[in-house]
């Protein structure tokens, strides 16, 4: 009896074992092949490149059909990017969170943030249960670097009453090419980069440039001069010609406030031996007759996102820093929504509708309320003057819209 109860229990264990297997069989997912041939892989975005903290990814595929992921049908999927991730178990649906980012109404492009340093970026197609094929249909990894200045900080809260401003410097006077420029502020103490203490904060000189973008750090180059040890003067060397100067306060880590210490724009004319060269206010540089400046990106009419990197090109002639006087050289000014320049024999505007491009950059990232604007190229001669003729662009018009309405329009 006792040998009949064990062999028993020995084929009930029998039975339950193949009903287990069986279970994991019917619950495990069945993979969808590939083709052979099919492959992904990013568009735009090469190994090693650095990129901003916020982009937009675009993603390529050849022999396999991208559909959203509800459709069941044979040799298609969607996108998803592996971001600072192995690759996940293949045998099951792809996860589904900061590292795996799905695109499962069929996208091909998608926009991503990124904190600043090291990343890598994979692109791997899932089926409509979001499992990879067999084999998987995966891009190579790829290695990106994110410029910390693109990143957005918080920002220190300022005293409303706290005020940035020159002292001795009026707009529209003239000064020596070196000069010992001060700096005055109210309302709020000065202190050292570093020193996080409440209303308190650093000086940045802006020569020739418009204000950055305000939630994040201020750039650290010849444009904006950081102060960071609480100075409140500093020696400064300017080419002669016409420039403008702005004070912009930074908080420890050199992010302006919320809402931003700043001074007002002034402008100077710096001269050398006391006097103001005779050319400086009246002369045209002459441009090459072939000379052309035009729009990379964007193109008339086209639809772009809020925040957009416009791009400029330049023919027949070079691209030198303001201040460099170099023959046949200039620097790009990009007119947002404003009518074309109507005095050609003075310096261009330096506000939020006449943008400064005076390092010589040939790309901006800008931002853009929804809906139309205008946008228009003029290239200056060192001293932010147009050339005879003027080199400009053809005005080109613009449409906003937020990510959601482009995928809509797409899809």
């Amino acid at each position: 009896m006792a040998r009949l109860k064990t062999v028993l229990a020995f084929l009930s264990l029998l039975v339950l074992a193949g009903w287990g297997v069986n279970a994991f069989a019917q619950s495990a997912h069945k993979r969808e092949h590939a083709a052979p041939n099919a492959k992904v892989f990013f568009i735009g975005l090469a190994d090693g490149a650095t990129v901003p903290s916020q982009l937009t990814v675009k993603f390529g595929a050849e022999n396999i059909e991208i559909v959203p992921a509800s459709v069941d049908k044979p040799n298609s999927g969607h996108f998803h990017i592996l971001i600072d991730s192995p690759m996940p178990p293949l045998d099951a649906p792809i996860p589904n969170d900061a590292n795996h980012l799905h695109f499962g109404k069929g996208q091909t492009e998608g926009e991503i943030i990124l904190p600043a340093g090291e990343h890598t970026l994979q692109l791997l197609i899932g089926d409509h249960a979001h499992v990879p094929h067999d084999p998987p249909v995966a891009s190579q990894v790829i290695h990106v670097r994110v410029d910390p200045a693109t990143v957005e900080k918080p920002r220190t809260p300022a005293p409303a009453d706290a005020k940035v401003f020159f002292i001795g410097l009026d707009d529209g006077g003239k000064i020596p090419t070196k000069s010992i420029v001060k700096f005055g502020a109210s309302g709020i103490e000065m202190v050292p980069a570093g020193v996080q203490k409440p209303n308190s904060g650093h000086h940045h000189l802006l020569i020739d440039t418009p204000l950055p973008p305000l939630d994040r750090e201020i750039p650290n180059d010849a444009d904006h001069l950081h102060f960071g040890k609480g100075q409140t003067e500093a020696e400064i060397s300017l080419t002669p010609g016409p420039h403008t100067l702005q004070l912009l306060l930074g908080d420890f880590e050199h992010v302006p406030h919320e809402p931003p210490v700043m001074s007002k724009q002034i402008h100077v004319v710096a001269v050398e031996g006391g006097a103001a060269p005779a050319e400086a206010e009246t002369a045209r540089t002459p441009s090459p007759p072939d000379a052309a400046v035009y729009f990379v990106y964007p193109h008339n009419e086209e639809r772009i996102y809020p925040s957009s990197t416009i791009r400029f090109g330049l023919k027949n002639m070079g691209v030198a820093p303001a201040g460099v006087q170099k023959p046949d050289t200039g620097h790009h000014h990009l007119l947002i929504d404003t009518d074309p320049l109507a005095a050609l024999d003075q310096p261009i505007p330096n506000d939020p509708n006449h943008l400064h491009f005076g390092g010589g950059q040939t790309e901006k990232k800008i931002k853009l309320p929804p809906g139309k604007h205008t946008l228009q190229l003029v290239l200056g001669d060192y001293r932010h003057v147009p050339f005879d003729p003027p080199v400009m662009s053809q005005r080109i018009e613009v449409i906003v819209v937020s990510p959601r309405q482009m995928r809509r329009r797409r899809h």
